[in-house]
């Protein structure tokens, strides 16, 4: 290749657009492979780009080219395939190409520092030290404790655990070295995620889990199925025995998880059956053990690979399977920057690795659902709970014209009597962590609302603090209203911490477990409590979301759901579909063994449609009806939207920006795409900034993306884009 060649990077910044360097001094171009990392000049300062092609020439000058500052790898960090991959994901999100292929790496190896050694330098016994008569060696006590030591591992061991166990003794193994029987070597990373020492047998399984594994197992390269099985059906001992599956055929499993909490104890269950190494890669992690967990996943050291959404950028060589657990959760949606949907992405990338992907959940999306109707995916169904155990009893309870204590009515609380009394566990959930969601004054009226976000400042007692939980801020409790100077400030409603408290007076004695995320923030506080819940130390639970995901109980078996009604008549179309999966999955936490569970669901509004279906004939009957009200309205999963998004300080600036936004889009739609807005956001003020929103929706994902080719450079061109922060997001999940 001639000496002009020209390296395209993809360089970290709010620009949809490679950039152009030329090779670093005294480095062949044609020598750099796509995929490694370098340093280059950039604005006033020096970003970590990566290579995405050499190609022969540029649209800028060449004499104009800066070379790049540095090589930072001997060998690509992501394969061709990985930045193919990678460049879809930022042209169909329309996101800067430089801040996905960033996003894709681990946080030190965007930053530039080399890759993490994922071996130790050890020592180990040579062929002539395994044989030796150590009886024979009663004068060099030093060296028999070596010898000894490392005779247990035939690969070496590390020598700061040599030296842990023996003490400082590099003389003793020079003597050892320099007599032939000991050598230097490198000793592979072990992995902390690995395989565990006594795994265990697979349970028998039923008719629908075998059938399951065979629909999966029969089809060879890309298949999307959708496993749609009931809380406690089993889905896990499906995925594991798929797992064992693909890696007898040599090949690599992704498996994506919503969210942390439900890492730990489906990386146990992986641990006990599965024998190849595995990595786990989430946010919970240290910069470095993540590093190390994508590496080895990189290098194909570890088989199996369990993460939350961004794990779905991993590297992984040998890929044969993909796992979606939950695929309903909105966790597997990115809120903020590069806004994607792992699970969408899950399909993508099976279908151009020629694998299976599996999509679970005990409530499928309405776009799974749809899919399946469609045979874009094969719906494979589990009816029945695994085991004796047998779906819980639902039950509404009218809470009109009931006096409640502590947010209970009398009926549930009765049924909590008594099955504590029955030795059993009851569940309350409550979706509002802290003391109470809003502090007034009785004498003024006053309340205490955020001075930053049209949103009221929940009441922490604890610390106590007024706690703003869309932008974090947070002040003092006053002890005087700040507006007419009472003293009569009262909170108003329940969150959990109010609620334990209450409940820590009507059962004295009594212990409770309140899992949120105040209870939960030191690292292992989740697990502790899990364990210490199923170990029946804490007849009661109070929980927010994080306590209603996957999680087995055997001994709940009453389960209070306290406030949905907000799911029935929100903003938002996707609020009762989101309702009714999180009705399920609580009450899926009841009657999870041979024990028998009830849910007890308070409501003031017990003749609404929806919530009788969903009670009375199922999540999948309720899903229809769902269905059916959005194919009326041309309503998701019936047509794809994107949605525009500005914020600014003042309140013109965002809308003057979306009014020109949709001049420009109507000047270029050529199809059947519709303009709606702009409007305020529904929460329009939040951290100090005032946002508003202006959406596209189209019967075929092709349209938008279409004008979005054009629309998105003109809107770069626009002046009044220089005075707004703007985004945007393809396939939007929330409207806030």
């Amino acid at each position: 290749m001639a000496q002009s060649a020209v390296l395209r990077v993809a360089v970290p910044a709010p620009l949809f657009s490679l950039f152009d360097y030329l090779a670093p001094h005294g480095v062949e171009a044609a020598a750099l492979q796509p995929g490694v990392r370098l340093r280059v000049s950039f604005g006033r300062g020096e970003r970590c780009g990566v290579l995405v092609e050499v190609v022969a020439e540029s649209a800028i000058d060449v004499g104009r080219l800066k070379p790049a500052s540095a090589v930072l790898d001997n060998e690509p960090l992501l394969t061709s395939e990985d930045l193919d991959f990678l460049l879809w994901a930022a042209s169909y999100y329309r996101h800067p190409p430089g801040e996905v292929i960033a996003a894709a790496l681990p946080v030190l190896l965007r930053k530039g520092e080399a890759p993490v050694a994922l071996s130790r330098p050890g020592w180990r016994l040579t062929s002539s030290g395994t044989t030796l008569d150590l009886k024979e060696l009663t004068r060099a006590p030093r060296q028999v404790e070596i010898l000894s030591t490392l005779a247990g591992h035939e690969e070496g061991m590390p020598q700061e655990e040599l030296y842990l166990l023996c003490g400082a003794c590099r003389p003793v193994l020079r003597a050892l070295e320099a007599k032939g029987w000991v050598e230097p070597c490198e000793v592979a990373q072990e992995n902390k995620g690995g395989a565990h020492p006594n795994p265990s047998t697979a349970p028998t399984l039923n008719g629908a889990q075998q059938e399951a594994i065979s629909a999966v197992s029969k089809k060879d390269g890309f298949h999307a199925f959708l496993l749609d099985g009931v809380t406690g059906s089993g889905k896990t001992e499906v995925y594991l025995d798929l797992v064992e599956k693909t890696l007898e055929a040599g090949r690599q499993v992704l498996v994506l998880v919503p969210e942390i909490a439900l890492t730990p104890q489906l990386m146990a269950r992986f641990q006990r059956r599965i024998r190849s190494p595995l990595a786990l890669l989430h946010s919970g992690l240290s910069d470095r053990e993540r590093e190390q967990a994508w590496l080895m996943a990189a290098k194909g050291q570890a088989e199996v690979v369990l993460g939350t959404r961004s794990a779905i950028f991993t590297p992984l060589p040998r890929l044969g399977l993909i796992l979606v657990d939950e695929e309903h959760d909105l966790s597997f949606k990115q809120q903020e920057g590069f806004r994607y949907s792992a699970r969408d992405l899950a399909v993508v990338r099976a279908r151009r690795n020629d694998c299976p992907v599996v999509l679970g959940s005990a409530t499928p999306s309405l776009e799974s659902l749809l899919n399946g109707e469609k045979g874009r995916y094969q719906r494979v169904v589990l009816p029945e709970r695994a085991g004796e155990a047998n779906p819980p009893k639902l039950d509404l309870l009218d809470i009109r014209a009931a006096s409640l204590e502590a947010g209970l009515s009398p009926t549930l609380l009765r049924f909590m009597e008594q099955t504590l009394a029955a030795g059993n566990q009851a569940m309350l959930f409550l979706n509002r962590r802290g003391y109470a969601p809003v502090v007034t004054c009785h004498h003024c009226g006053w309340l205490s609302e955020c001075p930053r976000c049209d949103a009221r400042m929940t009441l922490h007692l604890g610390t106590p603090m007024l706690w703003c939980h869309h932008c974090g801020h947070q002040r003092r409790l006053p002890k005087h209203c700040p507006e007419c100077d009472g003293e009569d400030l009262r909170p108003l409603g329940q969150g959990t911490e109010r609620l334990e408290e209450l409940l820590a007076l009507r059962f004295p004695g009594v212990p409770i477990a309140r899992i949120d995320r105040d209870t939960t923030r030191r690292k292992g506080a989740l697990e502790r409590l899990l364990g210490e819940i199923r170990e029946g130390k804490y007849p009661i639970l109070i929980g927010t979301q994080m306590l209603a995901k996957g999680h087995h109980f055997p001994d709940v078996t009453l389960v209070g759901i306290l406030d949905v009604d907000q799911g029935l008549f929100g903003a938002d179309y996707r609020a009762a579909e989101r309702m009714a999966q999180l009705i399920e999955q609580v009450a899926g936490r009841a009657g999870r063994a041979e024990k028998p569970g009830r849910v007890l669901i308070q409501t003031r509004h017990p003749d609404h449609p929806l919530l009788q279906t969903l009670v009375h004939q199922g999540y999948g009957a309720f899903a229809q009806e769902c269905l059916s009200e959005r194919r009326e309205a041309q309503l998701p999963p019936f047509s794809h939207q994107v949605l525009l998004r500005a914020e600014a300080p003042s309140a013109q600036a965002p809308m003057t920006f979306l009014e020109e936004a949709a001049t420009a889009a109507r000047s270029l739609l050529q199809g059947g795409v519709e303009i709606w807005g702009p409007v305020p956001a529904p929460m329009e003020r939040r951290a100090g900034r005032v946002r508003a929103h202006l959406l596209l929706q189209a019967g075929q994902r092709g349209e938008l993306q279409r004008l979005m080719g054009a629309w998105i450079p003109a809107l770069e061109r626009l002046k009044s884009s220089r005075r707004v922060r703007w985004s945007i997001d393809v396939d939007p999940q929330e409207m806030l």
